[in-house]
């Protein structure tokens, strides 16, 4: 390892950009031993499961989207799918179905921001995307072209691009018509070669050189690459109900965030693209496993940069699983359906999904019909006890290098976790019993 030289003063970023939301970073070494190594959090919480307390539990859905405009579809259905464990709805074949193409239209779209917008400036050389756009419009382009046909999805199957509505419980109060989802079909095999092209951008490009060993948690299932419930399980070994998930994330308050941290069973674990590939790559579609090839990754990998490489290979699996799930739609043939009605009006349910950035979780207590508790668990927080703990062991390593360097590589590692920062900052307090 370089020898770590002293600072004369503590590398502070104020503020952290290409991000959602408001962090800062502050490091500081002196004669080799780390003073401080602070991801702050900086922004007022936010109280929505205050804001869920009391009112009726078909208001949480719409609610509960808005803590994100990028994976408002996913905060949509966990809360959907709270609200159907605790109300005893059964659902069909077709909202299951319906729900994962959405899904996999959010997560296309929100890894297309993070690895074309946010993260492949830095590996390009450029400021910003703005910059980028000038020197490679073929790149933004695609892009662009890509994240469009993820947006029409999720309108034709959510009623708009951003916050579904027409998703509820017990199903959809609109339907896609099979001559919308031919015209999706269409859209998506005319991207193909983007989705090529996209693996073999960043393919060629080259991250950082780090590992750190850690624990990863993702939602799993017996068949298939799970997006909606299943089981939680963990790299470290081990699996349990999702209704469990309190036993396994452990929120805990920080004086220097407004946004909990988590820990299970070491002192801070990963969640996301990279968690979710490292405990299920064998379920991926033979197309995203020829992406990891070529991309090298591998189950084994350990450095979190490559979180970035891990959404490439995902936007193959679920660009393939859109196809996947538009033809069984159309060959089953799209039929209207009443939505089903709850079987009661009181009771508890925990509904998990996998967001872009990681598993996320909605638990609701529901009595005579209104929401009496509430608790949202963001995959972002999940995250941020593990960037700092990745923080803390880089920093050391990239001591000798220019200030600039030091601040490039930290604000990357940040990045690659695809943070977003606004959705991690929560009520600070749950009532459950």
């Amino acid at each position: 390892m370089a020898s770590i030289r002293t600072s004369p003063a503590p590398v502070e970023i104020h503020h952290l950009t290409r991000v959602e939301g408001h962090g800062n970073i502050i490091v500081d070494i002196r004669n080799g031993t780390i003073l401080q190594c602070d991801l702050e959090i900086i922004e007022a919480p936010r109280f929505f499961e205050a804001m869920l307390r009391g009112r009726p539990y078909d208001q949480a859905p719409r609610l509960s989207s808005r803590i994100c405009g990028i994976c408002a579809v996913t905060h949509t259905t966990a809360s959907i799918k709270a609200l159907e464990s605790a109300l005893g709805v059964e659902n069909s074949q077709q909202t299951d179905l319906l729900r994962q193409l959405n899904l996999c239209a959010e997560m296309l779209d929100s890894h297309l921001l993070h690895v074309y917008m946010l993260v492949a400036p830095d590996l390009l050389g450029a400021g910003s995307i703005i910059p980028l756009a000038v020197e490679s419009p073929d790149i933004v382009h695609r892009a662009l072209r890509m994240k469009q046909v993820a947006g029409q999805i999720c309108a034709a199957i959510g009623g708009r691009h951003t916050h579904p509505i027409t998703m509820t419980v017990g199903g959809f109060t609109h339907l896609p018509t099979e001559e919308e989802l031919q015209v999706l079909l269409r859209r998506l095999d005319a991207i193909s070669p983007d989705i090529e092209s996209t693996v073999n951008l960043f393919a060629d490009l080259v991250l950082p050189d780090f590992e750190r060993e850690t624990e990863y948690i993702a939602l799993q299932k017996d068949h298939g690459y799970s997006l909606i419930d299943g089981f939680i399980a963990s790299s470290d070994g081990g699996s349990w109900p999702i209704e469990q998930y309190r036993g396994v994330v452990n929120e805990y308050q920080i004086s220097r965030s407004t946004a909990k941290h988590a820990r299970h069973r070491r002192q801070s674990y990963m969640v996301g693209a990279l968690a979710r590939y490292k405990l299920n790559h064998e379920k991926l579609n033979p197309q995203a496993k020829a992406a990891a090839a070529r991309l090298n990754l591998k189950p084994t990998c350990q450095n979190p940069f490559m979180i970035t490489i891990a959404q490439v290979v995902e936007i193959v699996h679920f660009y393939e699983e859109a196809i996947r799930i538009i033809g069984q739609l159309l060959e089953l043939g799209i039929q209207w359906e009443e939505i089903a009605q709850p079987a009661r009006q009181s009771g508890e349910g925990v509904g998990a999904c996998e967001a872009p950035r990681g598993t996320l979780y909605h638990h609701y207590v529901l009595r005579n019909g209104a929401i009496a508790e509430a608790n949202c668990v963001i995959p972002t927080g999940q995250n941020l006890a593990n960037i700092e703990a990745d923080m803390r062991a880089l920093a050391p390593q990239i001591w000798d290098r220019s200030r600039d360097e030091i601040t490039l590589t930290l604000e990357m590692l940040v990045r690659a976790y695809d943070p977003c920062i606004s959705c991690s900052t929560h009520m600070l307090e749950v009532r459950f019993v």
